[in-house]
């Protein structure tokens, strides 16, 4: 059994998940709001929301949680061919440009958007309501691909002191979410931020260098990271 959370009610501790064994692993806790009280407090205890439409706010805490080690992210000879293009482009012709916080919302609405291969994601009306109150208090912020005037790709996340973690991509044409990726770790290792959160493990995210690690290493980290000071500017930096 997890635990039903009322508003007021505290996260239980993270070592009372649910098990693989359970059949819902990291399954936490169920209920409460999303709150940026509550939502700021879950990612301090290295807890996060993931839940479908119809469901209760649902809590998750995995182990191993998923992690992308800033200089171990990995870049393919043929992304940093594009990445070359992209930054000189982007000092020269205009072509190609990459943002930060200038469409949060409109990049939250892409990675909710339906999928070729499936069906929309699980960020829902509340999630993009709650996570626009904290892009607002300037704890979450977006990275943009940006194209001849269009937005094409990116990614959106949270970041507390100096500890990101990642919450969705996405591309409109090819490796624009690896572009927008790319420039967004490049900036976090440049500002002293060395461990992004990738919640779950999938085989794309191994691709790119992120790799499972022990949930009490990840929770030692996150402490101390979170209680750093914050990132003052948020503005692109070029990579070569």
């Amino acid at each position: 059994m997890i635990q039903w959370l009322e508003i007021d009610s505290p996260f239980p501790d993270v070592s009372l998940a649910l098990t693989e064994e359970d059949g819902a692993a990291g399954l936490l806790a169920a209920g409460a709001d999303l709150s940026p009280q509550r939502l700021l407090s879950a990612y301090r205890q290295g807890i996060f929301p993931w839940y479908s439409e119809g469901q209760p706010i649902l809590w998750w805490s995995t182990d191993p949680r998923m992690v992308l080690m800033t200089e171990h992210f990995h870049v393919s000879d043929s992304l940093k061919k594009t990445l070359k293009k992209v930054e000189r482009n982007r000092t020269s012709s205009g072509d190609w440009e990459i943002r930060f916080d200038f469409a949060f919302e409109e990049v939250m609405r892409a990675c909710a958007a339906p999928r070729v291969d499936g069906p929309g994601t699980w960020i829902s009306e509340d999630i993009i309501a709650a996570y626009g109150a904290l892009h607002r208090e300037g704890y979450a912020h977006s990275v943009e691909t940006w194209r001849n005037g269009k937005l094409v790709g990116g990614a959106y996340g949270m970041c507390i002191g100096r500890m990101f973690y990642g919450e969705s991509m996405f591309a409109r044409v090819s490796d624009a979410s690896k572009i927008a990726l790319a420039y967004l770790v490049h900036f976090l290792k440049e500002n002293g931020v060395t461990m992004i959160d990738c919640q779950q493990e999938t085989r794309h995210l191994a691709s790119l260098g992120a790799m499972p690690i022990p949930r009490s290493s990840f929770l030692t980290h996150v402490r101390h990271a979170s209680e750093q000071p914050g990132i003052a500017c948020w503005k692109p930096i070029s990579l070569f």
